[in-house]
């Protein structure tokens, strides 16, 4: 099973955790060189972020890419800092999922709620957003659903819209939800560095 096969390379990764700030840091190294970061909540165990990075061909590591939490901004110079300013106003989108489902965020979109259509393509395994006044279009993937290779299922998807925010909802299938709750008892077992336990340990 595809589930299976995801939650055995997360166990097979090398494993570092921390606690800091109401949360707990967890580093991924797989065996292909992949690295991946997630922060949870400690109290609800939600997860806040999630991010990858992987080396380039010449051996070098290449920018953290955020999969789940706000987008990361690179230092920036005065240019730089102007330039984001200036762009403030377009459209902001980002992941923020619940226990329960996976959530979209796409802020600065000032259009009534009737404008917008999110649909599913099966054939491209993609959400679609598209306005009737086409002033915004974006496809996006769900990387959870291909990690385990299940179909997206038009009717798990949802949206409203509140205060320039699109916000779109997918329910989570259950087998996601019970490969959460399992990573979540394996992640319990790993020793943080920073909690007076020693060293990590690594699966």
């Amino acid at each position: 099973m595809a589930a299976t096969g995801w939650l055995e390379r997360l166990r097979a990764a090398r494993k570092t955790a921390l606690l800091a700030d109401g949360k707990r840091k967890i580093h991924y190294l797989f065996e292909d060189g992949k690295e991946m970061a997630e922060e949870y909540d400690l109290k609800t165990h939600q997860l806040l972020l999630r991010k990858w990075r992987e080396k380039n061909a010449l051996g070098a590591h290449g920018n953290w890419e955020v999969e789940v939490g706000e987008p990361t901004l690179l230092a920036a110079g005065a240019l730089d800092r102007e330039f984001i300013k200036e762009s403030n106003t377009n459209p902001v989108f980002m992941r923020k999922d619940t226990k329960s489902s996976f959530q979209w965020r796409i802020r600065n979109l000032p259009y009534p709620k009737d404008v917008y259509s999110v649909s599913v393509e099966k054939d491209q395994r993609c959400c679609v957003i598209h306005t009737t006044n086409k002033k915004y279009y974006k496809k996006f993937t769900i990387p959870d659903l291909d990690r385990f290779q299940l179909p997206l299922d038009s009717t798990a998807l949802s949206f409203t819209h509140a205060n320039n925010t699109l916000i779109i909802t997918y329910q989570k299938p259950t087998e996601i939800l019970a490969a959460e709750e399992e990573l979540q008892k394996e992640l319990k077992k790993i020793k943080a560095a920073n909690n007076g336990e020693g060293d990590c340990k690594t699966q």
